[in-house]
Order: C-alpha cells, then sequence, then structure tokens
C-alpha cells in the first residue's frame, strides 16, 4: 500500500508540515514541526490511530524545528536531524522569531545514503548542504516523492545569506537534485509543490555555470 501523506501550513513563516503514515502499519513520520502544529499532528495520529516513530528535521532553523520538543514529548518519538545543523534544536538561535523556541534533543543522525523506516515505507537521505551545512532531502523511489527542506522550492532555493549558508555548496546539492528523474514530485519546505522536471531548466543552468543566478 502507497504511503499516504498529511499536510499543514504552519506558523508565521508559512511552513509545510508533513505527516507521512503507512496505513497498513499505522506507523508514521513528521517532517519539519513548526510552531504551532502539535494540535494538528495530535489530532491526525489519533484519527487514524497511528503511533509516530519519528521527528524529522531538514534543517535547523526554528520554523521548521520549534515543536519538536512538544512533539516528542506528546508522542514519545525521537527527534532526527543531520548531525551539522544538531546545534541549531539543542542551542536556538532564533532569528526574527515572534517568540521562545524551546531546545530540542536529537536522538538519530541523518546521514548520506541512510535510511528513514516506519512501516514498509522508505525513504532515502541525501545529504544537501547550502541553506545550512546539515540540510537534508528525503528520497521516496518507490513514492516517487522528494521532500526537499529549504534546498529546492517551486521556481528557486533556498536563502544561502543566514548562518550556515554557502551559496558554492547550494550550486552542488542543486545540481545533485538536477540529476532525480524529473517525474519527482517535490514537496517543500515551503510554497507550492513542483516537479524535478519543472525546475531542470534553471538547475541545469546553475550546475552548467557553475553559480546561483544573480
Amino acid at each position: 500500500m502507497a504511503m499516504e501523506r498529511l499536510h499543514a501550513v504552519i506558523g508565521p513563516l508559512s511552513t509545510n508540515v508533513y505527516v507521512l503514515g503507512d496505513p497498513a502499519t499505522r506507523e508514521a513520520i513528521a517532517v519539519d514541526t513548526a510552531i504551532p502544529c502539535l494540535p494538528w499532528i495530535a489530532g491526525a495520529l489519533a484519527a487514524r490511530e497511528w503511533t509516530l516513530k519519528l521527528i524529522v528535521s531538514t534543517h535547523g532553523h526554528w520554523d521548521h524545528t520549534g515543536a519538536n520538543a512538544a512533539v516528542a514529548e506528546h508522542t514519545g518519538a525521537p527527534i532526527a536531524v543531520h548531525p551539522l545543523d544538531a546545534h541549531r534544536l539543542t542551542d536556538p538561535q532564533p532569528l526574527y522569531a515572534a517568540f521562545d523556541i524551546p531546545p530540542s534533543v536529537p536522538a538519530v543522525e541523518l546521514a548520506e545514503g541512510g535510511e528513514i523506516r516506519f512501516g514498509d515505507i522508505r525513504l532515502r537521505v541525501l545529504h544537501t548542504p547550502g541553506h545550512t551545512e546539515g540540510s537534508v532531502c528525503l528520497l521516496s523511489a518507490d513514492d516517487g516523492l522528494l521532500l526537499s527542506g529549504d534546498t529546492l522550492f517551486s521556481g528557486g532555493w533556498g536563502r544561502v545569506d543566514l548562518p550556515g549558508g554557502s551559496p558554492e555548496l547550494m550550486v552542488e546539492s542543486l545540481g545533485r537534485l538536477a540529476e532525480l528523474e524529473d517525474h519527482l514530485r517535490v514537496l517543500p519546505g515551503h510554497g507550492a509543490a513542483t516537479t524535478i522536471g519543472r525546475e531542470r531548466p534553471w538547475m541545469e543552468m546553475v550546475r552548467r555555470d557553475g553559480r546561483l543566478p544573480m
């Protein structure tokens, strides 16, 4: 049975929060838990009798991690992040946040080539630095999905002028994503969904020129 995908737009920066579940085993993960997503996540899990197995942060910025601690306390699920962004969870430094961001303690490392498993669903971890040092994307080849965090958006890419950002690394990461198949549906951290095929023309230009467009 295919993955079931739930989505809500949460918080002052309109973060895309995802809950992905295996309906057969009722195991699920939450991706990028922005404040105040706990009521929505708790309700979605209860309505489907799903068990949350993991809380995934695609990177460590506050608008993607603010509810980590609350969701972990409510569900007992561990928190996962790339090691290079772990310090942003344990010691949040929230630029421009409208409220306090509680620290959270990651227990699972998201490493390049690793797998996230819930039920019979498998997501492969792609380390895609550029927005932050530890930014990752999650690839589901079976479901034709890429959760791209703040690396790839519809018509653009994540900011590289914030702490941890790197234009050079973003160019490398976008070049890598340009190698993926056209049909993959891209679910970004903000804004509308897209596909690799739709974004390919400008990503190929970035890879060819070796720099981000001005």
